[in-house]
């Protein structure tokens, strides 16, 4: 084989590469479902953990071998609808609200906001070098769900937390949170880039490694909390930023009507002289 030839098939290797991976996602993602109808929620759950991993390989790998295509975009989001629309609304379906005979519009209406989710982001961001998602990604919506489960059986939740309120209202609170940020213009953080030149890619390094060493030594334990607290930081950080940037003018606590009948400097000085000059008149000239 000559040299042209073996670039050629290099490059043909390259461009397969992000598709490669978001087969992978879709296979996790169906394998999810499947698991999820079977009663295999623990498998199920860490399935669709392993279509986020694929999402985001796919994503970098096309990023940085700039192959990225319209169509590998498409599909990258048809597949994110069903790895983190459809399988964590079917999980949460099955293994906490399979009796009711209504609950699953619960999962309808999630479903529901990944797609158009999915398909605003097509239209705003696909395809751009993104330093904020503008709304919740939905495959971080997914997984935080899709943990929920695993964090469920570990003895800590067990001892602690299984009592402390109605998990299955807690549950629905938080898919209703999560359909609603994820059509929403709230900004969250891109994951950090990694590198070893500068302080921020440092700090992405140590980052990513530490969330890696986290999820494989106890991921019952760390992925669920870890969805919640970027949930939380994403709708925190944009309430104390729009307040910041709304303070109001005046004091809220001071009455406006109050301020406005209360004479100033200028008019008990214009009194002063308009009482002088009357006293004046009376006397009869100057004092």
């Amino acid at each position: 084989m000559t040299e042209p030839d073996q670039r050629i098939g290099m490059r043909r290797a390259i461009v397969i590469l992000p598709g490669a991976f978001t087969s992978g996602n879709l296979f996790f993602g169906l394998w999810a479902i499947v698991s999820a109808a079977r009663g295999n929620f623990t498998h199920a759950a860490y399935f669709i953990v392993l279509a986020g991993v694929m999402d985001v390989l796919d994503g970098r790998v096309a990023r940085m071998s700039r192959t990225g295509t319209r169509f590998g975009a498409e599909m990258d989001s048809l597949v994110d609808a069903i790895s983190f629309g459809v399988a964590p609304g079917l999980l949460v379906f099955f293994h906490t609200y399979r009796g009711g005979d209504w609950a699953w519009l619960l999962s309808f209406m999630y479903v529901l906001a990944v797609v158009v989710r999915l398909a605003r982001f097509n239209i705003e961001q696909a395809g751009h070098a993104k330093a904020t998602f503008f709304g919740l990604p939905s495959p971080a919506a997914g997984m935080t769900l899709a943990t929920f489960w695993p964090f469920s059986q570990t003895q800590f939740f067990q001892e602690q937390l299984a009592g402390a309120t109605s998990w299955p209202t807690a549950l629905a609170v938080l898919m209703v949170l999560a359909s609603l940020l994820m059509v929403s213009h709230v900004p969250y953080p891109v994951w950090p880039r990694m590198g070893l030149r500068t302080a921020s890619g440092l700090f992405g390094t140590a980052f990513s490694l530490g969330v890696l060493a986290s999820s494989l030594y106890f991921p019952a334990y760390f992925l669920f909390p870890l969805g919640l607290a970027y949930i939380g930081y994403g709708l925190v950080r944009a309430v104390v930023v729009g307040f910041l940037e709304r303070l109001p003018e005046k004091d809220p606590l001071r009455d406006e009507e109050a301020d406005a009948e209360r004479p100033t400097e200028d008019h008990v000085t214009a009194r002063l002289i308009s009482f002088d000059q009357k006293e004046r008149r009376r006397s009869g000239g100057d004092l």
